[in-house]
């Protein structure tokens, strides 16, 4: 589907969260290293409640995930201590990472706190333990340029990351302690992002400035994205945990579109008169007998409410892979029921003469939909009343939400967006106070700008100010720097086009690039400034080794069928020649030109083209 995004009325903003390279965490002494799962020596037991802000409120979101009543286990080690249990107060910030916080700050043309104060964010889905996060406004007011505008960066923060999710045990979510307190900067833009492009560009702009410090963490997982998006006829809603920048257009894309569904499906559902009941039926006798495994591992327990005017509603996809009735068991999952609905039925070993019976129960005609749940009471009637609020609200307003980003580049529900009541004052850490003093003194260390480093560029490594641009403001322009000043006998263009050409072309494969380590692209560069292989095989070394990153590139190399004998070369060679003897003699030293086409059939990515050239210099010189 073709968008007219300023038609629209697109309006997006990043939250770009960065964890920093710091020697210890936020709040404590303990080191910033992640674990084996396996080496967790302890675990306990947590439940988390609503509490109110300073002004009096209960948070929105916080209220919601209290409704789910989950337990908490966290697993800790002998790297984590009393503070991620919240069994010790915090200590002071790490003033190592309010260092690295400034600098970013700086780099993005921001203005620095005069005191740096920790605010409680209250966060109770579990992934703390003290049921907030803390978090210190560190600067404000800057901005980044773009192809597309200027684009202003509203806030830079610095907090601590959350536990990292293991896995849910029936009622149970367990956490591990060892991401807790990791220092990391959360940058927040504004919403001067106008289209899904722009988007990935500021994106990956904000990453290479953050990359530039030499101060953050690298390898997946490190870096997350929130993205902010909203429409004119429609509402903000916040989408979380985006880790691959290729996909940030597509989400940006995705969710105008589901937005833009809804809304038709608003107004459908107004022409039809549509309505809601609140009638919550036990429909466990009609399931007596029933051959849905489903409901029988449910212990035959079945709940259901009827969508006046519904039918068919659930079946409308919203995005790839994801239906209005998606969004419906977004809501029921979290009470940890499944949802159906007549639309789909029968089916999951429900009959028809089932299906009959549902309707009959609810006297629904062929213009309504049942939807069912099967669970027991307890979690059947708060799941079903949040899929009524959800199919209330579908006839209203486009709903105001965080939702979850999925890897095929859909989003599902997860809360609604918080309020303000979610922040009060940390009284357990001091303020900082930023001097001017210090903020010279970091300033005096900034790294160079976009512009230094690719007048640098041009001036020594003799690039052309295409590709000097390109590889300035890429990512990985201090791996190029790493390569060049290692192998000095390889073009710089090569490189350049490697980091930059070639990776987003694996990209649009669906190659999964981000498992490359740079160790593999020195390790390769290293290889072909030996002659090891052909400077034509390059792209089909990458994309082997993001397949199989464990393994290393003189291995690719063999498995990939590159590895030569340089003896054996010079024989095929000069078997060509003499092959070609009348043809050589004929056009002299100008046979070489069309004698290397046939040499490099063979030999193509296996050796460099221009040892070919020299050897095959020499041979058609012999015969002459």
């Amino acid at each position: 589907m073709e968008l007219d995004y300023h038609k629209i009325g697109l309006k997006a903003g990043l939250e770009i969260h960065q964890q920093l390279d710091t020697r210890t965490k936020l709040f404590c002494k303990c080191p910033t290293m992640l674990r084996d799962k396996k080496e967790s020596t302890y675990s306990f037991k947590r439940y988390l409640r609503a509490s109110k802000s300073e002004m009096g409120e209960v948070d929105e979101a916080a209220l919601e995930e209290a409704k789910y009543s989950r337990t908490f286990i966290y697993k800790g080690y002998d790297s984590t201590c009393l503070v991620e249990n919240d069994e010790q107060p915090p200590g002071e910030l790490n003033q190592e990472a309010v260092e690295i916080a400034l600098e970013v700050a700086l780099l993005l043309n921001m203005n620095p706190a005069d005191e740096v104060h920790t605010m409680r964010k209250i966060v109770i889905d579990g992934s703390n333990t003290c049921g907030f996060q803390r978090t210190a406004l560190v600067a404000t007011d800057g901005g980044i340029e773009t192809e597309e505008g200027f684009v202003g960066v509203d806030s830079l923060c610095l907090e601590e990351d959350a536990a990292s999710k293991i896995e849910t045990e029936g009622d149970a979510v367990v956490y591990s302690l060892d991401r807790l307190g990791i220092p990391l900067v959360e940058i927040g833009t504004a919403p001067d992002i106008r289209t899904a492009e722009q988007a990935r560009k500021v994106a990956e702009q904000l990453g290479m400035i953050l990359r530039s410090t030499g101060k953050v963490k690298r390898g997946l997982g490190t870096i997350r994205q929130d993205i902010n998006i909203s429409i004119a006829r429609g509402a903000r809603v916040e989408i979380k945990g985006v880790q691959n920048l290729r996909q940030i257009g597509e989400i940006v894309k995705n969710e105008v579109v589901r937005q833009l569904k809804l809304i038709e499906l608003k107004e459908e559902l107004k022409r039809r008169g549509a309505k809601v009941e609140r009638q919550i039926e036990d429909l466990s006798n009609i399931f007596a007998n029933t051959s849905s495994k489903v409901i029988k591992k449910a212990g035959g327990k079945v709940f259901g409410v009827c969508l006046r005017g519904f039918a068919g509603i659930p079946g409308t996809e919203l995005q790839p892979g994801r239906r209005f009735g998606s969004e419906l068991a977004d809501f029921a999952s979290k009470f940890g029921a499944g949802l159906m609905h007549t639309d789909e039925l029968p089916a999951y070993g429900i009959s028809d003469a089932e299906v009959e019976r549902l309707k009959s129960t609810f006297n629904a005609t062929e213009a309504d939909c049942v939807v069912i749940v099967a669970a027991e009471r307890e979690r059947a009637e708060p799941a079903l009343n949040a899929v009524l609020r959800r199919a209330e609200g579908a006839m209203r307003e486009i709903p105001k939400e965080t939702r979850r980003a999925l890897l095929n580049g859909s989003s599902a529900y997860m809360r609604p967006l918080p309020g303000a009541a979610r922040m009060y004052p940390e009284t357990d850490v001091p303020p900082v106070e930023i001097d001017e003093q210090r903020l010279k003194y970091i300033k005096s260390k900034l790294p160079e700008t976009f512009e230094h480093r690719k007048a640098r560029y041009k001036k020594k490594f003799g690039l052309n100010d295409e590709l000097a641009d390109k590889i300035s403001r890429n990512p990985n322009f201090s791996l190029f720097e790493r390569v060049m000043d290692s192998y000095e006998h390889i073009p710089a263009t090569l490189v350049v086009r490697t980091l930059t050409d070639t990776l987003a072309e694996l990209m649009q494969e669906e190659i999964e690039v981000e498992k490359l380590e740079d160790q593999h692209f020195l390790d390769m560069f290293k290889l072909l400034s030996a002659n090891a292989f052909g400077k034509e095989a390059v792209p089909d070394i990458l994309k082997f080794l993001a397949n199989q990153p464990e393994l290393s590139v003189e291995k690719a190399i063999e498995e990939i069928g590159l590895r030569v004998d340089m003896e054996e070369v010079k024989r095929l060679i000069e078997g060509i020649v003499n092959s070609k003897k009348d043809f050589v003699r004929e056009k002299g030293a100008r046979a070489v030109g069309p004698l290397m086409g046939v040499v490099m059939k063979e030999l193509r990515g296996k050796v460099d083209g221009k040892v070919i050239n020299k050897i095959l210099e020499e041979k058609v010189k012999e015969v002459l």
